[in-house]
């Protein structure tokens, strides 16, 4: 039986699992992401995650056919590191193909940004649609296309960062340095800060006024959903920012389906995707396509990891 690897790295979690050529998961693992540390120290926790894949499937790395990986960018893909992560403050680089490669028997290695693999899993897993984006709203932002049925990978792997594209030349920072980006209010890591700066004195639960208390993005949408109406006014304000952003993906891609992952969303979907679909006619100037939820189970980049090494990247059902 053909084995295959994908591997996803996020800011939060690593996972990896190992299936055969249907996509079957026959072993899989996950670990925290390491923080506040090197990127070798990231390197070594992907590798960790792969060698538990392989021994929950029972198998040997050395037995691996293909491997795909579906990772936080920006990337490098001539050198097949990740570089400069905004959400992974401190690391500068993390090598992750060459590493790989030592580990393995096989030189067939793709690397992709997250979302991108995402989007390979979509096609691959879901009814072979070739004009789709995968967005992920989770502690970042951002978008894996497939156009004409052809996966959009971009000058070192970075198209569709749609989450550093500015929405408010004047607005408020994101974390890759930059201003007014999508991420900087509707990215997970960045909706407390938000919260913050639309503070007006008004009653909370939220503690908005005290910057050092303890507030993230789930205590946020859990206020909303208890009739705080202050986390009402922060949440409409997202779907708003949200709204905007789905548009110019919409307009940059003519995608059929736009489907949505990210643990913001997959946490939250009634308050995160019911905006998007309300508001989006009002902004497309052209078709409005099919907004849905994606990821349930938080395993569509590590899946569509999994679809890449299957396809040699592509996502095509027919690759198989």
């Amino acid at each position: 039986m053909a084995t295959y690897l994908g591997v996803d790295l996020g800011a939060t979690t690593i996972r990896a699992v190992v299936g055969d050529r249907a996509g079957q998961v026959a072993g899989s693992h996950r670990t925290a992401t390491p923080r506040g540390s090197t990127g070798i120290a990231v390197t070594e926790a992907v590798l960790t995650a792969v060698r538990e894949a392989c021994a929950d499937a029972g198998v040997d790395p050395a037995a691996i056919v293909a491997a795909g990986i579906g990772a936080i960018g920006p990337l490098d893909r001539d050198e097949g590191d990740v570089v400069d992560p905004a959400n992974l403050p401190g690391v500068d680089r993390i090598p992750l193909v060459g590493p790989l490669h030592s580990l393995l028997s096989t030189d067939r290695i793709t690397l992709h940004n997250d979302a991108t693999a995402g989007a390979i899993g979509e096609r691959f897993f879901g009814d072979g649609v070739d004009h789709l984006v995968y967005l992920t709203l989770s502690t970042g932002i951002g978008a894996g296309a497939v156009v004409d049925g052809h996966v959009l990978e971009g000058w070192r792997g970075n198209a569709a960062e749609v989450g550093h594209v500015t929405l408010d030349p004047d607005g408020r920072p994101c974390g890759c340095g930059g201003t007014g980006h999508w991420e900087a209010y509707g990215g997970g890591a960045n909706i407390p800060g938000y919260a913050r700066d639309l503070y007006d004195g008004e009653a909370t639960d939220l503690p908005v006024d005290d910057a050092n208390a303890a507030l993230d993005a789930a205590a946020v949408f859990d206020a909303d959903a208890a009739g705080d109406d202050f986390a009402a006014r922060v949440v409409d304000r997202i779907g708003r920012w949200n709204a905007l952003g789905v548009a110019m993906v919409v307009h940059a891609y003519a995608p059929r389906v736009v489907a949505v992952g990210g643990g913001v969303a997959r946490n939250n979907p009634g308050r995160v995707l019911g905006p998007i679909r309300e508001r989006l006619p009002d902004h497309v100037a052209t078709t409005v396509p099919e907004v849905r939820l994606a990821d349930e189970d938080g395993g569509a980049v590590v899946r569509g990891a999994l679809a890449s090494a299957i396809t040699g990247g592509t996502g095509d059902p027919g690759d198989r």
